[in-house]
Formats: C-alpha cells, structure tokens, sequence
C-alpha cells in the first residue's frame, strides 16, 4: 500500500504496526540502550540523596569552557524523530549544534543552537509550527524527519569561556531500514551585512546533489528606521544564472503576510514569531516559513537568496544595509557541497 505524502501527516500511518524500535538518548540514558536509563547512582548533593537509584539523578549535563559534547552516537538504520533541548539563553548563539550522517568528515547541520529553532538573535520567545515548536519557557522542539543508514552523531560545541549548567536534552528515534529513496537532513547557519550597492543576503549557496529545500528561517536587524521588507527571495536551481527560477514579490508576502505585517503571528507553516525594539536597541525580527506542503525540488544545484530593500521618499526602492542571519533547511543526497567557513562566536553576537 502506497499513502501519498501529501496526504499524510502522519497520522495516517500512526495505526499501522512495524517492526521499527523506539529508542531516546538523555542525560539519564546517554547510549539510548535498552534498559539502561535511570542508572547514576546519587550523592549527598543531589536532590535525588534521600530517594536513591532509578530517580530523578542526572536529569541535565554541564557543558564545560571551549569544549565539545557528544549528545547522541548511534548506529542505524533509523530516523531521528523528535528532539527536545532546553537551557540557558546564553547558549542560543554562544553554542553550535552539528550533526553527521554514515561517518561524514563535516556536518550536514551546523547552526548555533538557538536558530536553529527559529530563536534568533540570542532571545527567547514562542514558536507554534509544525516541525519547530518553542514552548514556555524555551522548550525547543523539533520534529523534522532525519533518517540514517549506518550512523548517527549529535554534538554540542560551547564556545562561551564560561560553563554552560543545566542543558537539558532528549533525543527519540526510532531504528528501522530506511528506504533507498529517502535523502538526509541538512541545515546551515549563515550572516551578513547586505551592502547598500547590492542589498542581498545569501541563504544557500553552491548546494549540489538532488534535493528538495524545506524551510527557511531568519534573524533579521533593521540597521535604519522604516519600513525593511520590500526585498524579494529568490531560488537558483540546476543551471540558472542570471535570473532565477523562483522569484518571490516582497519579505512579507513570502513569509505569508501582507502589507508590512502590522502584527506578529505563529501558525502551522509560516510565521513572524518576533518583532522587538527594546529602549536602545535597534528593531529585531524573526520569520520562519517550512516548505512542508510546497518543497522546492532541484535536481543538481540550488542558491537561495533574500533582499532587503525599504523606501526612498517619492516610491523609490531604498537598498538598505541591514544584518540578516538566516537557516536553510533542506534534504538531498550525500555527498554535499562544502559548508563556508563557519562563524566565530564574535561574528554570531547579536547587536
């Protein structure tokens, strides 16, 4: 039986039987091996002293100085399904999640924590959506289907010069064969300055294999008052050059608004979760729209691209320089193109 996924929320499939094996990594079962939870021992320190083993021991894990953590190590065939982190707003951008898929040398996901649920800027607020929900208070979710065919590996990289306390974390996946046509999970972090002479901000680029791109997220500074969403988003796919396949009509009208916003709002596909001008700062803005229902498919190669254009007095476009950090989210085949150099923890502050 064939269940078109267009259908398929999954739903669909919840009561049919398999022979997959539900596993979850945490603190309290760091391998995720079977019948292995609940084993550290307390001591007279923990809150868990009075109620002894299989309690609530090591709940959380501290992540030291500069240092690299293993969160998950798995072997496959399996997918992760959900994966659920919460912790100290520190970490948001000071920390880097990357994720391997069958041994690769560089990650197919590299992107500082808290972007990569659709927090940007370093703050904290709520997202309700299908794949990425971020509860009260910063309980970050993710669903977006992951699969793997020999191994899996999860690591977090705190580059604060301060321990990060109290990360807590789970992981659940499910072990089973994976089908030959199913492609990985990939998402990549990037920032810039859009310069006033060619005010465009590179989400993607040089993407090459066969895929379908799913989502897009970004933090977005305004660096001038007015209004900033004028720029159109752009998709580049298997040989364009010049002009694009995919040509969107204004910031707001890709991210499902209309007509500057006006408001913020979070829904099952699209968003503006963010809008803030705190007493001397400048405007921030956070979006996010999942090409869940509508993927992008290409076939060799894809650059995405978004503009940032206000306006002049007299109807005119006014190129602006605004900072704009983004997320790509989007699946293909291994192997994939080399990531850019990834930014230090100096180039991911917030302003």
């Amino acid at each position: 039986m064939t269940i078109n996924p267009f259908l398929n929320t999954g739903l669909g499939t919840l009561p049919l039987l398999s022979n997959a094996k539900t596993r979850s990594i945490s603190a309290e079962n760091p391998t995720g091996t079977k019948g292995q939870g609940a084993q550290a021992k307390p001591t007279e320190k923990d809150a868990a002293s009075q109620l002894g083993e299989g309690w609530k021991v090591r709940p959380c894990i501290t992540l030291p100085p500069n240092s690299l953590t293993n969160l998950a190590e798995i072997e496959g065939p399996g997918i992760i399904q959900h994966i659920w982190i919460t912790v100290k707003e520190a970490a948001y951008r000071d920390c880097v999640l990357r994720f391997y898929w069958d041994g690769e040398k560089s990650p197919s996901i590299e992107v500082p924590l808290g972007d990569f649920f659709a927090c940007g800027h370093g703050l904290r607020y709520k997202v309700n959506s299908f794949p990425i929900a971020v509860n009260p208070s910063g309980g970050f979710n993710c669903y977006w289907p992951m699969p793997f065919r020999k191994s899996c590996q999860i690591t977090v990289e705190n580059q604060r010069w301060e321990e990060i306390d109290v990360f807590f974390y789970q992981i659940t996946y499910s072990l089973e064969d994976v089908p030959e046509e199913a492609a990985y999970f990939h998402a990549q972090w990037r920032r810039s300055l859009t310069p006033r002479n060619y005010p465009e901000h590179i989400i993607l680029d040089a993407v090459a294999g066969k895929g379908h791109y799913v989502g897009t997220f970004l933090a977005w500074t305004q660096l001038s008052n007015g209004w900033w969403g004028e720029g159109e988003i752009k998709f580049f796919m298997d040989g364009d050059s010049k002009y694009p396949t995919i040509c969107g009509t204004g910031t707001e009208d890709y991210f499902g608004g209309a007509w500057c916003f006006g408001d913020t709002y979070s829904t099952t596909f699209l968003g503006y979760p963010l809008w803030r001008k705190e007493p001397g700062e400048v405007p921030k803005h956070g979006l996010y729209r999942w090409h869940i229902m509508d993927p992008i498919r290409f076939e060799q190669r894809l650059k995405v691209t978004i503009q940032a254009l206000g306006w002049w007095p007299g109807i005119k476009y006014q190129p602006l320089t605004d900072d704009i950090a983004s997320v790509g989210y989007w699946y293909q085949t291994e192997p994939h193109g080399q990531f850019p150099q990834f930014p230090t923890i100096e180039e991911r502050w917030p302003r």
